[in-house]
């Protein structure tokens, strides 16, 4: 009697370690296809591969919290308008082309609800719903921040305004005809 119910014990135990584990992985793929490229950057920031998912989630949690929203037709088109202006006026002033393309998605993000902050916030939550692009971001911002303190090549600052028009262009879209990200 006594080794029946050792064994059921034991494979209680062994039932609820592998429920555990398959969760786990479970979990650990659903993140990965939502935040791509950033699970990884993440997982090595952090320094474990669990704080990481823990701030990855963490971020969700967040964003959840947002009260995010779709920009009107009116909005888009008077955003696409001056994205329009500013690339017109890159020939002539890469430079301030570049911080006002900043300040454009800046702007965007805010009239779409995201909370501006710092820039490593702004890149955290945008990382939950725009994980393609927030590569892009990134670029574009260091590019930005190098310019600067330093002028950068005009071929540099032309990339910037690409990674900005990506994130751009990902923000005007409405998230159920967003074809390359995750969707809440």
């Amino acid at each position: 009697m006594e080794a029946l119910i050792l064994i059921v014990i034991v494979a209680g135990i062994v039932l609820a370690a592998g429920f555990w584990f398959t969760q786990r992985s479970r979990r650990r793929q659903e993140l990965k296809g939502r935040f791509g490229s950033e699970y990884d950057r993440t997982i090595e920031t952090a320094g474990s591969r669990g704080e990481g998912e823990k701030e990855l989630a963490e971020r969700e949690k967040r964003v959840e919290l947002l009260e995010l929203k779709e920009l009107e037709p009116r909005e888009t088109q008077r955003f696409g308008d001056e994205w329009r202006n500013t690339q017109g006026r890159f020939v002539d002033n890469p430079a301030a082309s570049i911080q006002e393309a900043d300040s454009l998605v800046q702007e965007v993000m805010t009239a779409r609800g995201y909370p501006i902050t710092n820039f490593e916030q702004q890149a955290a939550d945008i990382s939950v719903d725009h994980p393609n692009v927030l590569s892009n971001y990134r670029a574009a911002h260091a590019i930005a921040e190098e310019n600067a303190v330093e002028p950068a090549s005009t071929e540099d600052l032309r990339q910037a305004m690409i990674h900005y028009r990506a994130l751009f262009d990902e923000l005007l879209v409405p998230a159920e005809l967003a074809p390359s990200d995750a969707k809440r």
